[in-house]
């Protein structure tokens, strides 16, 4: 089973349960009922959308730093320096 095929699964067995209780079918008390679980799509939404904010805060904060990346760049920053001084073009020396 392919991950999409995991999440859309999931999120139908979520959905039919949601409806469940939503329509009644599966009844809780009726406070629960009248007061929670109208509201309990945007309490997910809310929930999800908090929850990528963290990943994307704690990724940005936690973003190491690649000193092989960083190494491999300068040289192929000067290799590009040397190839066009070969053809005569004039590059600026950082």
């Amino acid at each position: 089973m392919t991950r999409a095929q995991q999440t859309i699964s999931i999120a139908m067995i979520l959905t039919s349960i949601y409806l469940a209780v939503f329509l009644e079918i599966v009844s809780f008390p009726e406070k629960i009922q009248k007061e929670v679980v109208p509201v309990v799509p945007f309490w997910a939404l809310v929930s999800f959308g908090a929850y990528l904010l963290f990943k994307l805060g704690w990724g940005v904060f936690t973003f190491n730093d690649v000193p092989e990346a960083y190494k491999e760049l300068q040289a192929q920053i000067l290799e590009a320096r040397t190839d066009l001084k070969s053809k005569g073009v004039e590059v600026g020396e950082d």
